[in-house]
C-alpha cells in the first residue's frame, strides 16, 4: 500500500519532519531526505503493527495553496 508523506522543515533545528496523511499521529524527523524516508517506513510499520484494521482511514486528495491577508 502507498501512503502520502507531507514534508516540512523545522525552523529551529533545520531538520525535515515527515507525517503520513492517512495515518494520524504517524510522523518522524531526520536531517535529510534519505533518513526521513527510512524513518517514515519504520514509523508506518510501527503504526500498522498497533492499528485497528477496521478503523476508517483518511484518503489523500491533494493540496491547495491559498493566499490570505495577514
Amino acid at each position: 500500500m502507498a501512503y502520502t508523506m507531507i514534508v516540512e522543515r523545522d525552523p529551529e533545528s533545520g531538520w525535515l519532519v515527515g507525517s503520513v496523511v492517512e495515518l494520524p499521529g504517524c510522523y518522524t524527523q531526520a536531517p535529510d531526505l534519505p533518513g526521513l524516508e527510512h524513518g517514515i517506513r519504520e514509523a508506518i510499520a510501527a503504526y500498522l503493527g498497533t492499528a485497528d484494521v477496521d478503523e476508517p482511514r483518511a484518503e489523500f486528495v491533494g493540496t491547495w495553496r491559498v493566499e490570505a491577508a495577514a
